[in-house]
């Protein structure tokens, strides 16, 4: 009678430093639409409830003002640009465009890298 293999464990921090970029970069894609799902009920609620009452609408900018709310807007905004970015690059990918192993490591770089240095212009200019 053959022995049945268990499934292995396979620890994500413990891969994290072995994984190449490209995997890394696939992962946070999906962190990153996850926090997008998850704030579109919120961010809903809170456009309708700006545009119906303009007391809602002071009384969020008070809120708004908060250095911690900042933060989360700021995660929000790289959550963003990020996805639209790492989108971009999986649809050139999908289309055969950037699958040699050296060209993929070089974009997802460049990613990283640009999506970083918009989410930096963009929390200067909301701070």
């Amino acid at each position: 009678m053959q022995r049945k293999s268990r499934p292995k464990f396979l620890d994500l921090f413990t891969l994290a430093p072995k994984m190449s970029v490209t995997a890394k970069i696939s992962i946070l894609h999906r962190i990153s639409g996850v926090l997008l799902f998850i704030s579109i009920p919120f961010i809903l609620y809170v456009l309708h409830q700006s545009l119906v009452s303009s007391s809602f609408y002071d009384s969020l900018y008070g809120v708004v003002s908060n250095p911690i709310i900042k933060l989360v807007y700021l995660v929000l905004i790289w959550a963003f640009i990020y996805h639209l970015c790492s989108g971009v690059r999986f649809l050139f990918l999908d289309k055969h465009i950037g699958v040699e192993i050296k060209t993929a490591k070089t974009t997802a770089k460049i990613v990283v890298v640009i999506s970083l240095f918009l989410t930096i212009v963009l929390g200067v200019l909301i701070w």
